[in-house]
């Protein structure tokens, strides 16, 4: 039987063939929490008994969501997490190390793998090639006590990126504006499989970027094909050994095929609150922002902040503009020390922010004031998401975000990039 690539990591797991649609108990590979969700996960652990996890070496509890605490009530749920990776055997990520889906693919997935994490951006990790999913905190808890899952099979779709980018265009317009083809429930438990020229040539953060929005579609997972380009990232990060090709077979049935030609692409917003309430830059009014965040799971690695300097540089903020910079990573942070990216922010008048996501869920670190509006490389825009229902999200990649910075309102990057 042809079989995609979801078809293909799940028969592996589960020592049988399977095929869309059918159920199968797999076999996994990684398993994270973080602190939003860790603690009912280790709650419903000992409520079943289990008071060690299967595989030690990728069972990781991460504090990000919150990284250092705001508030006791937060510093109590850590405190618990770190108790119990020391009773358990799990690996304790704390609030220095980064943002759960970064650190996953810099340490612990590889091409090939299951990875199920209790958070929705887990398929983050789809970009290099594994079958990455969020679920519950009752089914991560299962796997960690056993190191499988249970999983339906997804049906596939194949998203040909095909064309040229043009100026000002990136991974995130391209993702947004499928969003917006095929809408908020266009991939609902579906794979989406991201193939086609332009898929083929995008690097790895870039790859990220787009695996990490599957979600916001409706799609159980994101994938791309493990080639070369996922080789040397692995390489670099000291993982090679774990590395293998992963592709579809080339008579693969697939739900449906869209094709979207990148060369029509123009720089993209998500306007509120809604993610496939999509528009091109060039196509709204000026609208003004107090606000502007650089980072998260979906744009705080290191090509995304080196988009930002190279706009920022010799450059002020608008005096009516916060702008926020939050790495994704210890690594990205000093990376982005080393190359002066981080000097750049300073003097252009940004704020600097531990790596984490607490202004991305609202939760500290960013909250936004009555009627305010913020531009984020984010991934979400939802209503009350940055910790007030009655403010504004707009969305946007890194290079929209710093030309608005500049600017003071929603700006097409293509205006300041030369």
């Amino acid at each position: 039987m042809f079989k995609t690539i979801s078809e293909k990591i799940l028969s592996e797991h589960a020592q049988r063939d399977l095929k869309a649609g059918d159920i199968a108990v797999v076999n996994v590979d990684v398993i994270f929490a973080q602190d939003g969700t860790g603690p009912l996960t280790v709650t419903q652990m000992k409520k079943m008994g289990f008071e060690k996890v299967a595989n030690s070496k990728k069972s990781i509890f991460f504090i990000d969501h919150a990284a250092p605490s705001p508030r006791k009530e937060l510093s109590d749920a850590h405190k618990l997490l770190r108790e119990f990776t020391q009773s358990s055997g799990a690996i304790l990520s704390d609030i220095n190390q980064g943002i759960c889906h970064q650190i996953i693919a810099e340490k612990y997935a590889c091409p090939g793998n299951i990875v199920i994490g209790a958070d929705s951006h887990t398929c983050t990790a789809g970009a290099l090639g594994a079958f990455a999913t969020g679920m519950g905190s009752t089914d991560i808890a299962v796997g960690f006590a056993l190191a499988k899952t249970w999983m339906l099979v997804p049906h596939t779709i194949k998203v040909n990126f095909n064309g040229v980018l043009n100026k000002g265009v990136f991974a995130k317009d391209l993702i947004i504006y499928l969003i917006g083809i095929i809408g908020a429930d266009g991939a609902t438990y579906r794979a989406l499989e991201f193939s086609g020229e332009v898929s083929a040539n995008l690097e790895m953060d870039d790859r990220f970027t787009i695996s990490n929005m599957a979600v916001e579609a409706g799609a159980k997972v994101g994938l791309f094909c493990a080639d070369e380009k996922t080789r040397k990232y692995l390489e670099s990060q000291g993982r090679s050994e774990c590395f293998k090709d992963i592709f579809p077979d080339n008579s693969a049935y697939y739900e449906q095929v869209i094709e979207v030609n990148c060369s029509e692409i123009e720089p993209m917003v998500c306007l509120p609150h809604t993610v496939d309430n999509t528009i091109s830059v060039s196509k709204i009014d000026k609208i003004k922002v107090d606000q502007v965040l650089i980072g998260t799971c979906t744009n705080g690695r290191i090509s995304d902040l080196r988009i930002a300097a190279n706009i920022l540089q010799g450059n002020e903020i608008s005096k009516s503009v916060r702008l926020l910079i939050v790495p994704a990573s210890r690594d990205v942070y000093l990376k982005a020390i080393e190359e002066g990216l981080i000097e750049i922010f300073v003097k252009a008048g940004a704020t600097i922010i531990n790596p984490g996501c607490g202004p991305c869920v609202g939760v500290h670190q960013g909250v936004l004031s009555d009627g305010e509006i913020c531009l984020s490389t984010q991934n979400r825009n939802f209503k009350g998401r940055m910790g007030n229902p009655n403010a504004f999200i707009y969305l946007s990649s890194p290079a929209t975000a710093a030309a608005s910075a500049i600017k003071g309102y929603i700006t097409d990057p293509r205006e300041v990039l030369y």
